[in-house]
């Protein structure tokens, strides 16, 4: 039964061989993509649900038992982020279907995608140190194939420094990984966690982890997101979407994963370097949004200021933070995928990135109009839509530990978010049209609807909190708890 656990990372990687040799057939790129984003859903929801009745899962490859062979664990924390990874996949395919020209759909673009979806999952579903390494590359691959689609020379420009800066931290995590081994002689995660628990974590662990916390971290953009505004803003809608929804979110993944599981011995020193870490990071992409006038931007330094408030969580470490992170992991992946959606929307529609340049824009398009709004709204925190719950169950969890600066720096920020987007919302929605009829240029309705799915998911994640209670609490429990994970990998029956 537990082979099960390969088919969302093996069906994007077999199709995606598939479509390198379709590449002119648009009709197959799109059938075969959508598809499969379908089907991975499809096993992703019946894992998760599966492992709320039978425990966390394990599939042996070759069959090989832990600690010698490859291996997967699905527990409920990796399962939320491979459905919601998968289920913004496919709005994110949708959208690429209805609004990119016949170059893109037929430019290796589902192919790429699906690769990076296949590197996104897998890194998600590991249970092995290295073949976390081997996840990130194929991730990364497809992304610099990505950010490179259509050729401009200012994406060219930007895949320099995005592919210089991953070769360096991936040259970091192999030296990270070479040490971790030489010391516990395992790569297995929970053999290693088992490792470290028994002979303790000295000084050369220490400092392993420390590395890892400096690669996971360039990943992730915590605190070394230099490189991620441009990055962000530089590919066409359709692309900037799914890596703001999905890129830095493996990152933010691995430091979770690492830090709760391998390393949870020294807090003092591990949990305090992320905190500050975070509200630097807080800091920085405030200032960064409300200090840009470029649309694109303003969108990618809210992606940084999610990161730091999502490690914000992991830094407090009680379950209320943790499951606040987790709530807001989701929402995060979904609305970042939507604020980017519409924020291409508007740029096909005026021809332009800066805020000054647009005006009125609701009077002839207030669906894509009221879509940014909530968007916003969502964002910021605003009830009763998605962001919400996360931001006042790490509120909650900062308050019972005692860690009122990081509140306060994670309730500022919101703020900063707000009238970030509210500065979008007013000068390029509100106020007097500078389009009339005569120029008004056609908004495909058909473009709307991905949007709109996005619309409604935010809405329901914070109307319906509660149905994805059982399944966040149950992967708090089991980050603050290494001891299930561990067991479950060493105990289960094949």
């Amino acid at each position: 039964m537990n082979n099960i656990l390969v088919f969302p990372m093996l069906l994007p990687i077999l199709a995606g061989i598939i479509l390198i040799f379709f590449r002119t057939h648009r009709r197959i790129q799109i059938v075969v993509s959508l598809g499969t984003m379908i089907a991975v859903a499809v096993i992703s929801i019946y894992i998760l649900n599966t492992i709320q009745t039978d425990g966390i899962l394990r599939l042996d490859f070759g069959g090989w038992a832990p600690p010698f062979g490859i291996l997967f664990v699905a527990d409920s924390f990796s399962m939320i982020l491979v459905v919601t990874t998968s289920i913004v996949t496919f709005i994110c395919l949708l959208y690429a279907v209805i609004a990119a020209g016949k170059q893109m759909n037929t430019l290796y673009f589902h192919p790429a995608v699906l690769f990076l979806n296949a590197g996104v999952i897998g890194s998600f579903m590991t249970g092995d140190m290295f073949n976390l390494f081997v996840c990130f590359e194929v991730m990364l691959l497809s992304s610099y194939v990505l950010l490179t689609l259509g050729g401009s020379k200012r994406q060219l420009r930007e895949a320099i420094k995005y592919v210089t800066i991953n070769i360096v931290s991936s040259w970091f995590f192999l030296v990270a990984l070479a040490y971790l081994y030489g010391s516990v002689g395992t790569l297995n995660m929970a053999h290693i966690a088992m490792r470290v628990a028994e002979n303790g974590q000295g000084p050369l662990l220490t400092t392993v982890s420390i590395v890892f916390l400096i690669v996971f971290s360039l990943k992730a953009g915590l605190l070394l997101y230099f490189w991620l505004p441009g990055s962000y803003s530089t590919p066409p809608a359709v692309t900037s979407a799914l890596f703001g929804a999905l890129l830095t979110k493996v990152g933010i993944y691995a430091l979770f994963r690492v830090f709760s599981l391998i390393f949870p011995h020294h807090p003092e020193l591990t949990l305090s370097l992320i905190g500050v870490m975070a509200a630097i990071t807080l800091i920085g992409g405030s200032f960064g949004a409300v200090a840009s006038n470029d649309i694109r931007k303003i969108a990618a330094y809210n992606v940084v200021i999610a990161v730091g408030f999502i490690l914000v969580g992991l830094a407090i470490s009680t379950p209320l933070a943790i499951e606040g992170s987790i709530y807001y992991l989701i929402h995060d992946m979904v609305v970042k995928a939507l604020l980017f959606l519409v924020i291409g929307a508007i740029i096909s529609l005026t021809g332009t990135t800066k805020i000054e340049e647009m005006s009125g824009l609701m009077k002839n398009y207030p669906l894509l109009g009221w879509s940014f709004f909530i968007a916003m709204l969502s964002l910021a925190g605003v009830p009763p839509f998605s962001g919400f719950i996360g931001k006042v169950l790490v509120s909650e969890g900062a308050i019972q530990n005692g860690n009122l600066v990081l509140l306060a720096l994670a309730l500022l920020s919101s703020l900063f978010v707000l009238y970030s987007l509210l500065r979008i919302f007013r000068n390029c929605f509100w106020g007097e049209t500078i389009i009339s009829k005569d120029e008004q240029l056609p908004l495909h309705k058909g473009i709307l609807v991905p949007c709109l799915i996005l619309v409604l998911l935010t809405a329901g994640i914070g109307l319906g909190g509660e149905g994805l209670a059982v399944y966040v609490t149950d992967a708090a429990n089991t980050l603050l708890n290494p001891e299930i994970y561990i067991d479950a990998v060493f105990s289960q029956q094949q």
